[in-house]
């Protein structure tokens, strides 16, 4: 499955290809998680915003980041990585002047569609590009380098932008982020190399009719739910929740808390770098990527229980919360130990298309877990400092039952996957998946 004419990498790879597409995400996981930080100036300054609306405008970004999965990975296959991802990138550029010009929900939620859209490569581009460029032996390990660089993004959206707060303010902030966005654009075009490997050459509707045999496909289907349960019980709490819970459960001011956010974005990065890492490693051992995913769930929704007890998190010492949020944190590599095995999946030509459809599961998950949260938290009436803990506890207590069910789900599936079976289940006309 590795591209023709794949060598060891080096040092220029690394700088050319890795580089460019780690900027790109370092930016998508940066506005996936700026509003944890900045909802106390959104709430001031638009003070009409409920939580269902701050749910709803954070979500808008997974809305339309989910939209463009099919197409993208359809345009991955067919014209590659450098130029989609530096052409969709600019939409995000442009969503940043829109978010930092509104005055009302409305405008804050398209704001956050088109930061959505643009950045909505930032993984699949990328992983596109590792199996163009990287042996199958190292993708494990780029992937996890690729999504600390998304913790860094996480990190960059703590401190340094509670620092640019204060300075210039939530809007001026976006406006600077705009001009950051369009330089990475650049980047990815003019340095990016390009290489031969094969394409998808055959007419869009047999592409687009290839994309539904995939998402019809058993071992898709055992992959997928556990996945999309698994990031949208993640992303609720790091995306945008876990701001508020320190705030209304554990009782922390804003400086405090964005203290905490710093080391929740810390145990992301950490735990991307060591589970790609490790999880390569245990497969060259004849550990399974599924089996050492599965395990991490386990350890995650143990991590994840402990919020639905609001009282062991009132007061608690900062070294606690500390813990707990490191562990949150590197609960987030869980999820994308999964893509690895649907990369293996499936042929090399169908790559891109594969990690986009399972993403087109994963974030409307995300989206209604954003949403949802937000929904469940306005049924208790408000407190003095934002919303009522029980409130938090009740969305805890959902998404790991939910988590369990997909794991169980995943453990009871017989499917196998796709590379393992005749190539007739995906190119024939005639879609022998469903008859299985």
């Amino acid at each position: 499955m590795s591209a023709p004419g794949a060598s060891t990498p080096t040092l220029i790879t690394l700088l050319r290809v890795y580089i460019p597409f780690a900027l790109a995400y370092v930016l998508s996981y940066l506005f996936r998680s700026v509003n944890s930080v900045i909802f106390p100036s959104l709430e001031h300054d638009i003070p009409e915003l409920t939580a269902g609306d701050l749910g709803f405008l954070t979500s808008m970004y997974f809305l339309f980041f989910t939209a463009i999965q099919i197409p993208l990975g359809v345009m991955l296959d067919r014209y590659g990585p450098r130029r989609v991802q530096s052409g969709l990138v600019l939409f995000a550029a442009l969503g940043c002047i829109v978010f930092g010009t509104a005055a009302s929900v409305a405008g804050l939620a398209g704001g956050r569609a088109l930061i959505g859209l643009g950045v909505a490569g930032g993984l699949m581009a990328a992983i596109k590009a590792i199996a163009i460029w990287y042996p199958p032996q190292r993708w494990s390990l780029m992937v996890g380098l690729h999504m600390a660089a998304g913790g860094l993004g996480s990190l960059v959206a703590t401190h340094p932008v509670e620092a640019a707060l204060g300075l210039a303010g939530w809007r001026h902030v976006f406006f600077g982020l705009a001009a950051i966005t369009v330089a990475v654009s650049a980047l990815l075009f003019f340095v990016v190399p390009e290489r031969d490997t094969p394409v998808a050459s055959a007419p869009i509707g047999t592409q687009f009719r290839v994309v539904g045999r995939i998402m019809r496909d058993g071992y898709f289907w055992r992959l997928a739910p556990v996945v999309a349960l698994q990031q949208a019980a993640f992303f609720a709490f790091q995306a945008l929740w876990a701001g508020p819970w320190l705030r209304d459960v554990v009782g922390l001011d804003r400086s405090a808390a964005t203290g905490q956010l710093f080391w929740l974005a810390v145990g992301m990065t950490v735990g991307f770098v060591i589970t790609g890492w490790g999880a390569g490693v245990l497969a060259q051992r004849g550990i399974p990527y599924v089996v050492t995913a599965n395990v991490a769930l386990a350890l995650f929704l143990v991590i994840n229980a402990s919020l639905i007890v609001t009282g062991w998190w009132r007061g608690a010492p900062a070294l606690q919360v500390t813990a707990m949020m490191l562990a949150f944190g590197f609960g987030a590599a869980v999820g994308i130990i999964y893509f690895t095995p649907i990369q293996h999946a499936f042929p090399l030509e169908l790559s891109g298309r594969a990690t986009t459809s399972l993403n087109f599961v994963v974030f409307p998950a995300v989206l209604l877990g954003q949403w949802g949260q937000g929904k469940i938290l306005d049924l208790w009436p408000k407190t003095a400092t934002g919303y009522a803990p029980e409130g938090y506890a009740a969305t805890a207590f959902i998404f790991v039952a939910l988590q369990a069910a997909g794991l169980l789900w995943f453990l009871l599936s017989p499917a196998r996957p796709a590379i393992e079976r005749p190539a007739s289940d995906l190119t024939s006309p005639v879609d022998q998946t469903a008859a299985r």
